[in-house]
């Protein structure tokens, strides 16, 4: 199948990062189809010869096993090629067109790897220089927009010259493997579904823990926060795929339909619940891996006295009848104490105990996500000292210890596995939509955050907490108000 793959901000961070790592992944597994062209577009002024130079030296940072050898490059690099162009310029998207209708591909996707304020600019663009026909397929980077009202404007942007269908909102998270398996483990067996509810499980909890700070993101981050950045798309996702009921079939608006229905069930916020349920904290100077790193207001780019947080921690429900009194708990942050991204699926306690266990111990399927990919399952089960002690003439319980069923997907597939932007990027070439956001499902989820981002503005600031911490202690706090905590502190 011939394509041609264009990519806006052909020069910038995100393509060869992420973007150019995954297609050579593709190339290396033969996924990607050989009659294709890869087009990088900016405004430097670079020959084909001197971009796919340019992208050679950059794959020197990439990890090692994903590195291509020069003779590997030397084919790849084959199906590069660059076009300069100003984005503010229609006569450079005659010129675009005019090139791609050279070889007349059978799919035509134009990849916006640009800040988001270009978004409109460039689909109205391209409508204008006719490259808008049903060929094309427009790939539209996070975040799409600043809040309900800069979301929509694009939206609506994008829908008088591309119809839905044609345009592909990229949330890298649902590439990941593991997410995809979380699909695959609902709706795939029939072990978990029989219990996937409110009379069997007591609490879940998204965790998305990066280490890391800022580094050189600053000037964006401090426009932007956790908030915006994590949780009105990865977590609210992550959300949907645990709660959703089971979709007709796996075509894409079918399981997008099921995950619509979740945003629109999740509870409204009132001023109680903005004050109890919503935390926000931002690190300060700390440790990290046994060395001293600075506080987030020291950080290049950002403000001296910022108010954007770099961590939330949010208790949610969804009210509809398979979850109806069911906590939801999502945090995420940065500078936080370990790399970890995991789903706890917290189960009841037995109705009835006959048994003597561990203070604390519950059943819980957690589903890690990052840097572990697998599922553990844990239980309890006899202890080692079996032997039955009487007091008297009644007999004393038996001691139960905890165990787990460790699931490691890495060691079970190994290279099999696919990478997050090789798979949604294939996808897009394939014209797959069910790893990808529809834009009814993106709105909900800036209404449902927007009131946080409101009430935010005239609060009194984040809380601060130590870099190389778990946040503020308010959000353990927030989680024990149930009877609750987190999964490092149980």
């Amino acid at each position: 199948m011939s394509f041609d793959l264009v990519l806006f901000g052909g020069t910038g961070d995100l393509a060869w990062r992420k973007l150019m790592p995954a297609l050579f992944q593709a190339f290396r597994h033969g996924s990607l189809p050989p009659d294709g062209r890869i087009v990088g577009v900016a405004r430097d002024d670079l020959s084909d010869d001197q971009y796919r130079e340019l992208i050679q030296s950059r794959f020197s940072a990439v990890e090692g096993a994903k590195r291509p050898s020069p003779e590997e490059f030397k084919k790849f690099a084959s199906m590069l090629h660059y076009l300069r162009m100003d984005l503010s310029k229609p006569d450079d998207y005659a010129r675009l067109a005019g090139l791609l209708n050279q070889r007349d591909a059978k799919t035509v996707v134009m990849y916006v790897a640009t800040a988001p304020a270009l978004f409109t600019q460039v689909v109205e663009q391209i409508a204008a220089a006719g490259l808008n026909g049903p060929r094309t397929r427009i790939v539209l980077e996070k975040p799409l927009g600043h809040d309900l009202a800069s979301n929509r404007a694009i939206n609506s942007a994008v829908g008088k010259v591309l119809e839905e269908k044609q345009v592909f909102r990229i949330d890298h998270y649902l590439g990941k493997p593991s997410v995809q398996n979380l699909f695959a483990m609902r709706f795939g067996n029939a072990l978990f579904e029989p219990i996937w509810r409110r009379e069997h499980i007591a609490n879940i909890q998204i965790t998305i823990a990066e280490d890391l700070g800022v580094e050189k993101r600053g000037a964006f981050y401090d426009q932007t926060g956790a908030l915006r950045d994590m949780v009105q798309n990865h977590a609210l996702q992550l959300l949907c795929a645990i709660g959703m009921e089971p979709p007709i079939n796996s075509h894409a608006d079918a399981i997008r339909d099921e995950k619509l229905k979740v945003l629109r069930a999740l509870k409204p916020w009132t001023p109680e619940t903005l004050g109890l349920h919503t935390v926000r904290g931002q690190y300060t100077a700390g440790t990290a891996y046994g060395e001293r790193v600075q506080g987030y207001r020291d950080e290049p780019g950002v403000s001296p006295d910022s108010r954007t947080e770099t961590f939330v921690a949010l208790r949610t429900e969804i009210a509809n009848w398979r979850w109806a009194g069911v906590p939801f708990y999502i945090r995420t942050g940065k500078r936080l104490a370990s790399r970890d991204a995991r789903i706890e699926v917290n189960f009841r306690p037995t109705p009835h105990a006959i048994y003597r266990a561990p203070a604390g111990n519950v059943n819980k399927l957690v589903i890690n996500l990052q840097p572990k990919d697998g599922l553990e399952l844990h239980m309890l089960a006899q202890a080692q000292d079996n032997r039955q002690r009487t007091n008297g003439n009644q007999s004393t319980a038996a001691q139960l210890a905890p165990v787990q069923l460790d699931l490691d997907f890495d060691k079970r597939f190994g290279s099999e596995r696919v990478g997050a932007y090789e798979r949604l990027l294939l996808d897009v070439i394939d014209g797959r939509l069910n790893l990808f956001v529809r834009s009814d499902e993106q709105e909900e989820a800036w209404r449902w955050v927007e009131p946080l981002l409101d009430s935010w503005e005239s609060d009194g600031g984040p809380r601060p907490y130590a870099a190389g911490t778990w946040g503020p202690s308010a959000s353990s706090a927030m989680i024990a108000r149930d009877g609750f905590s987190w999964g490092e502190e149980q």
